[in-house]
């Protein structure tokens, strides 16, 4: 199966082409809160429920706001089509069931998202499909696993871990055998990676992070060739119900409007981190994609992490913050911190950080919107005041 991705617009070149001209020449995208829409006549509906219309009816299957969401990721990454979900883990649920069923098998790569992996080891086991998991890192090793498979699933980077992955080769590779390629491109937005330039069928955003940018959102966004939206929208969004509201597109849009604004600044404060945690006598480990060779990407996410050696106290350091918060998730204004320490004690099953061996001397910092010396100070002297 061959996709030859549409050219792939700029921000602005995207922003500056809605796919629908606002009523009354609004500047900004109306929020349409309604449940359903009306027909004039009973042909015009009957055209829709028979394929041969594409208005809204309903919802909960198409809304004007959440459709010109859609339409705006799919110009950003080049691709044909995209589905706004409730969730990223949604978007992620949806990019994956309609494609695997009983007897199947994945190929993941280790390190993935904590609950991609509950995902994959909860419920797809449950209906008998099995998850290879394998470093991506070692190109060679994901190729080997590809014959026999139904879709290799792909975070580049890893989001714990930080490890990149061969995005063209893996592409390539998993098209020859036939395998759909699946990658979660949230820490890099469509400004830093393009995917689908390397071979990758569906592109999956968590758009509550760096797209919606400020904190108060949750959805997520699923974007690829039409033929494969179209198998997720007749086999998984309309049936599992986990579609996008209205004000939540609306929040993700207006968030997309300075999109390379925030994401040169995430930039930024998270290089300025990672210099000043590498030079630091206490910090044995950083894993940020600057500070090493990092093939297709054009630029960085703010998000990151380092391990602090046995002279600092993990829990002292964490409370001693100021600027930074403590607090999961990340892609909005403000810093935040997750030690490893906290998360290893994640309760349930399938606890992703044990299966993969995450150090629990390491801390994953989102580097926020704040100046960037008043992160590196706070960081530096919560530094001292832990160390034993």
């Amino acid at each position: 199966m061959t996709h030859l991705p549409p050219a792939r617009p700029t921000l602005t070149e995207a922003l500056i082409a809605p796919a629908n001209a606002q009523p009354h020449h609004a500047t900004s995208v109306p929020i349409f809160q309604t449940s359903s829409f009306l027909f004039d006549r009973y042909e015009d509906m009957a055209a829709v429920f028979a394929g041969h219309s594409d208005r809204f009816i309903y919802t909960r299957g198409n809304n004007p706001t959440v459709a010109e969401l859609e339409a705006l990721i799919a110009r950003l990454e080049g691709c044909e089509a995209a589905r706004g979900f409730a969730s990223g883990m949604a978007a992620v649920a949806a990019a994956v069931m309609p494609f695997v069923q009983a007897g199947d098998r994945v190929v993941a790569v280790e390190n993935l998202y904590s609950d991609a992996f509950r995902l994959f080891e909860v419920v797809l086991k449950k209906f008998g499909v099995q998850t290879d998991y394998v470093d991506g890192s070692d190109t060679e090793a994901v190729i080997r696993a590809l014959p026999g498979a139904k879709l290799v699933y792909l975070e580049s980077p890893t989001s714990w871990t930080f490890t990149l992955q061969d995005l063209s080769a893996i592409g390539r590779a998993a098209r020859a055998e036939g395998v759909i390629s699946v990658i979660d491109n949230s820490w890099a937005t469509p400004l830093y990676q393009r995917p689908a330039e390397m071979g990758i069928d569906l592109i999956i955003h968590a758009a509550s992070k760096y797209l919606a940018g400020h904190s108060d959102t949750i959805a997520g966004l699923v974007t690829g060739p039409k033929a494969l939206i179209d198998r997720i929208n007749h086999e998984a969004y309309h049936y599992l119900g986990g579609k996008m509201s209205p004000f939540d597109a609306w929040l993700v849009l207006r968030g997309m409007r300075t999109l390379n604004l925030r994401m040169a600044r995430h930039m930024e404060n998270g290089l300025a981190l990672g210099r000043a945690l590498l030079a630091h006598e206490a910090v044995t480990a950083l894993r940020h994609p600057g500070f090493g060779p990092h093939p297709g990407l054009t630029g960085f996410g703010g998000l990151f992490a380092f391990d602090l050696d046995c002279s600092v106290d993990i829990a002292r350091f964490t409370n001693a913050l100021r600027v930074v918060k403590i607090g999961v998730s990340w892609g909005g204004p403000e810093s935040l911190i997750i030690p490893a320490q906290a998360a290893l004690g994640l309760s349930g099953a399938a606890n992703s950080f044990q299966r993969f061996g995450v150090n629990a001397r390491s801390l994953r910092i989102a580097a926020g919107l704040e100046e960037p010396d008043a992160l590196v100070e706070d960081v530096v002297n919560a530094i001292r005041v832990a160390r034993r």
